[in-house]
């Protein structure tokens, strides 16, 4: 199933994407929340009558990097021995369509495409046969960073987490075998990065077992799991797409921040 949150008539409601054709899709309203049993309402509203929102709007995101090892080879990095995790704020997260507002204390703003998984339950210390169990589902999303403040910071703080910094999107694919996706990512249409979550170091597997270890995590909370190579830069004007196969395409474009 598509679970999409969206906004209509200033009301903000979950739906059920349904249909194959982009010009044809629509949205089963559901009652109550994905997080919980639920009930399709059969009401239906056309997907181009409202605005596709954040999927979810997460307690936290928790970001790995350096999970594949061309990328990290790309950038001059060592492939961690461990999963290597980092936050971006909820602050962060925009939706699809959304604009990626261009931080003025950078000069160096790159995209990053990612798989994205997204929490359905709260969770502690997940054994690794129970991961399936607490995952809700999988979506897009574009580790958006200030390339050049992460290297000047060396901490990734402010480079990985301004606002607008996080778009996730366009809905949560809850049936999906994440394990050999393509994942691309096309900048005003050309193609700059292209991989397989099969090239991932270190598994989703490993990445929720490794980060629930530590903290609780609760429904709706992201877990990015990193990008291929191809990373590279992004300006004002620049529309930006990232489509992961099973899934579609989550698009935005890079505004000047005002």
């Amino acid at each position: 199933m598509r679970i999409a949150r969206f906004s209509i008539d200033g009301n903000v409601a979950f739906g059920a994407v349904e249909g194959d054709k982009p010009d044809e899709l629509v949205l089963d309203i559901i009652k109550g929340i994905p997080f919980a049993d639920f009930e399709l309402s059969g009401t239906k509203v056309p997907l181009s009558k409202v605005r596709l929102l954040p999927p979810v709007l997460p307690n936290k995101v928790v970001a790995f990097g350096r999970n594949y090892a061309e990328h990290a080879k790309e950038l001059g990095n060592e492939v961690p021995d461990a999963p290597f995790a980092f936050f971006k704020p909820s602050t962060s997260v925009i939706g699809p369509g959304d604009q990626i507002a261009y931080p003025s204390f950078s000069q160096e703003l790159h995209h990053e495409a990612e798989l994205a998984v997204v929490i359905g339950r709260m969770c502690r210390e997940v054994p690794r046969e129970r991961v399936k169990d607490v995952i809700l589902g999988y979506t897009c999303a574009n580790d958006v960073t200030a390339r050049d403040v992460q290297k000047r910071e060396k901490q990734w703080a402010r480079a990985k987490g301004f606002d607008t910094a996080c778009p996730l999107g366009p809905w949560v694919e809850t049936d999906l075998d994440p394990s050999d996706l393509t994942i691309q990512c096309t900048v005003n249409g050309q193609q700059r990065q292209l991989g397989r979550t099969s090239q991932m170091i270190h598994s989703i597997e490993d990445l929720i077992v490794n980060i629930s270890e530590a903290m609780t995590l609760l429904p709706g909370d992201v877990i990015l799991t990193g990008t291929p190579e191809g990373v590279g830069p992004l300006n004002v004007g620049d529309e930006v797409a990232v489509t992961i196969e099973g899934i579609g395409t989550l698009t935005n474009k890079v505004i000047k921040r005002g």
